[in-house]
């Protein structure tokens, strides 16, 4: 389970080193991709063959799949960490996601998901009063 925040930066040939704490779990290989709201989402091998099969099983005769199937395989890099536990972030995906060399990564269970630093603080800024009162209607009689 990917848990935490983390403040690493690019070096400048665009590698990011991962959190130690999740290096044995991702040495086998990962997958980068477009997420949501412009950050990037870091599976597991296996979690994203899993998801892969779910979007490839959604019928394509429907526009918006083919457009979600095309930007998601065409946005993803497979990468293994190197023994530092670093790894190369593709030029496409930094553009997309606007990462400078202050980077976030945070955890979200079945994922990591790096984030420009300064997106990430506008994001929590914007969404931190929402959170605060959302936990009745994201998550009714768990808390």
């Amino acid at each position: 389970m990917f848990l935490g925040t983390h403040t690493p930066r690019l070096d400048d040939k665009g590698r990011l080193t991962l959190p130690a704490k999740y290096r044995d779990e991702l040495r086998g290989g990962l997958m980068i991709t477009k997420g949501q709201d412009h950050c990037l989402y870091v599976f597991p091998r296996a979690e994203f063959e899993q998801l892969a099969r779910k979007v490839a099983e959604a019928p394509f005769t429907n526009e918006s799949v083919r457009a979600y199937q095309r930007y998601l395989f065409a946005g993803t890099d497979e990468q293994v960490p190197d023994a530092q536990g670093r790894i190369p972030i593709a030029a496409e995906l930094r553009r997309y996601a606007g990462l400078s060399k202050e980077c976030v990564v945070i955890g979200a269970v079945s994922r990591l998901e790096i984030w420009d630093a300064q997106a990430w603080q506008a994001y929590q800024e914007r969404y931190e009063d929402a959170y605060a009162q959302a936990q009745q209607e994201v998550l009714p009689g768990i808390f």
